[in-house]
């Protein structure tokens, strides 16, 4: 017979509410009696019946998701990762994901409003956050239960989201490049203003100055910004090629490669670093941060279904370093020694 709730409460010496809370709610208990009640957990191999607490709560168990319009560019490559791994872990937790498009945020809202009340869908996904974003407090107001990929941008009410630390992938990065014993590495990022685009410029900015002791004015100069597109690229890496770096870090794969055009053309080899891992990084060769979407997945599923109350989870990305002989990032050995 499947251990309990109440089995658990019982070796654990707690109350069952006190499993309840460390399952739901861990912020409120104490480390130490979290720690006890999560190895009772696992030396009986419970796992909650999560298919029972929905048909309690009336639940139909099925999110919904506003898909883009078709575009072929890396988000949209990106977002179908993102998609294929919540659909598959989605569906081991006996859940559905539905699709929906809608042109504008004011139309998003309302087409959850309807699923929700033909009870299509009874909890939701949100991507492309942004600065302002009226989704959030639309849907507070609304009572419904949803979980935003992307931390807000700005003010914005309590709820539940989960992020990528894009500083901590671009610091990785450029650490990485400081550690091979370069140390004139640029940063190509997307214009001022942009939420993700100024946290990833904020990783490799924070691991310039400690690696290096570089002021914002140094930083300034080694930076370039445009829109994450192909062409722009190519003019803004050229840019700081005159400037003579010695490697690139960018804010995107599709940046990555724009930068990989401009070397090309100047008969250049660099390392050159993007961000997303996507299939061009694979394809033509060059070191990515991976975002580690599984994890996204993951986190999104966990808050969706947590106890009403916001929960926040930051996912740290990876690196994934790659040998190019042009574009990859050399061995400490190859360089000589470390800045740092």
């Amino acid at each position: 017979m499947a251990p309990t709730l109440a089995d658990v409460a019982a070796h654990a010496g707690v109350s069952v509410q006190t499993v309840s809370n460390a399952l739901n709610n861990p912020a409120l208990l104490k480390q130490a009696t979290l720690d006890r009640v999560l190895a009772a957990v696992q030396a009986l191999g419970y796992a909650p019946n999560l298919q029972a607490r929905r048909l309690r709560q009336r639940t139909v168990a099925t999110i919904g998701l506003r898909i883009e319009p078709v575009a072929d560019n890396i988000a949209s490559s990106l977002l179908d990762r993102f998609l294929h791994e919540l659909t598959f872990r989605a569906d081991a937790e006996g859940q559905h994901v539905v699709l929906f498009t809608a042109a504008t945020d004011e139309e998003e809202v309302e087409k959850i409003r309807g699923l929700a009340g033909q009870r299509v869908a009874d909890r939701f996904l949100l991507t492309g956050t942004h600065a302002g974003d009226a989704r959030v407090p639309a849907l507070l107001a609304a009572g419904m239960r949803f979980v935003a990929f992307g931390r807000p941008w700005g003010p914005a009410p309590e709820h539940s989201w989960v992020d990528v630390d894009g500083a901590a992938g671009t610091r990785a990065a450029t650490e990485a490049l400081l550690d091979a014993g370069l140390t004139r590495i640029g940063f190509i990022g997307w214009p001022a203003g942009s939420g993700s685009g100024d946290d990833r410029r904020s990783g490799w900015a924070a691991a310039m100055r400690a690696g290096l002791g570089l002021d914002d004015g140094e930083l300034d100069a080694l930076t370039a910004r445009c829109a994450d597109r192909l062409d722009e690229a190519v003019g803004a890496a050229g840019a700081l090629l005159e400037r003579g770096v010695d490697a690139l870090v960018c804010a995107s794969d599709s940046l990555a490669t724009g930068a990989i055009g401009a070397a090309a053309q100047r008969g250049r080899s660099l390392p050159i670093i993007g961000f997303d891992n996507t299939s061009l990084a694979a394809g033509i060769g060059f070191p990515s941060i991976d975002q580690s979407l599984d994890e996204v997945a993951a986190a999104a599923l966990a808050a969706l279904d947590a106890e009403p109350g916001a929960v926040t989870t930051i996912v740290r990305p990876r690196l994934i370093r790659r040998s190019h002989d042009r574009w990859g990032i050399p061995s400490a050995a190859d360089r000589g020694q470390s800045p740092t």
